[in-house]
């Protein structure tokens, strides 16, 4: 399948900022399942991107703004070919062993809640026990936007029984970590059979089979891995994933808006890019 995506991240800023950094892992990399045919950052500020890569494998680039900025556009384009490997993921290297992503983080702390619901999925196998937990993830937390933020943990999301792709995957992650299986996060895009077209970025997770490997899974649409996903980066968590981070000294209030257009090539359907939430 292929993929088109056009993601846009604005910045506004009430008064000039200065001193602006800006952490992206926007650019995905190629495996088995998907194979990059271009790729694009444009970013509208005068300054540096300078590319590298961090400690998981993603490739990351670090914009330094030359003179204080107003505003500050990110804009990728890029064109992906993916195939269908029923969510194994194949053919990528692995800087980190898995037993490091039993490690649990703010965000996906494992909890006396937490850990009761993840042993009503226990199964004999691992990949048994991922495909249940998935699926009790998506029947027990109802997709809602504007429920949770950024800094929502995974305990919150259990109690309150609402989220996004975000919280789902994280609730998802830390129930595997408490079951024995590493899981990280992962970000990219998602372009539905349904909907090949997307406003937001999107979240979901992956469990490590020992014999397997690492397999996708999708709790919010409750799937494992598609053609229609695009991985980009991933994580122990949300925060480690997150495609655009930074800092800034000054700058007062600041505005937010990201629009993605992910659509399947040749798809009939057609969209103008829109801004809305950040996560889908």
């Amino acid at each position: 399948m292929q993929i088109l995506v056009d993601h846009i991240t604005r910045y506004s800023y009430s008064e000039p900022a200065v001193g602006v950094v800006q952490l992206l892992k926007l650019t995905p990399r190629n495996s088995e399942c998907q194979q990059v045919v271009s790729w694009r950052i444009d970013v509208d500020a005068d300054g540096s991107l300078v590319p590298g890569t961090d400690a998981y494998g993603n490739f990351v680039h670090t914009f330094y703004a030359d003179r204080p900025v107003e505003s500050l556009t990110l804009h990728v384009t890029g064109h992906v070919i993916t195939t269908d490997q029923s969510g194994v993921l194949l053919g990528l290297d692995e800087p980190l062993p898995p037993l490091l992503y039993r490690r649990p983080t703010p965000l996906t702390a494992i909890t006396a809640p937490i850990a009761h619901f993840a042993e009503g999925f226990r199964r004999d196998e691992p990949l048994a026990t991922l495909h249940a937990l998935m699926l009790g993830v998506h029947e027990r937390i109802e997709f809602a936007t504007g429920v949770t933020e950024p800094q929502t943990d995974a305990d919150a999301v259990l109690q309150m029984g609402r989220g996004v792709c975000q919280d789902l995957s994280q609730l998802f992650i830390a129930s595997a970590r408490h079951l024995g299986i590493p899981a990280r996060y992962v970000s990219g895009h998602y372009a539905a059979p349904d909907h090949p077209e997307q406003e937001a970025a999107h979240g979901w997770a992956e469990g490590h089979v020992e014999g397997l490997g690492w397999v996708s899974f999708d709790p919010t649409h409750c799937v494992s891995g598609t053609p229609g996903h695009v991985r980009v980066a991933v994580g122990l968590d949300s925060c480690e994933a997150a495609p655009v981070r930074g800092s800034r000294r000054g700058g007062g209030i600041e505005s937010l808006a990201v629009g993605v257009h992910g659509r399947q090539a040749g798809a009939e359907r057609k969209k103008q890019s829109a801004f809305g939430q950040t996560q889908a």
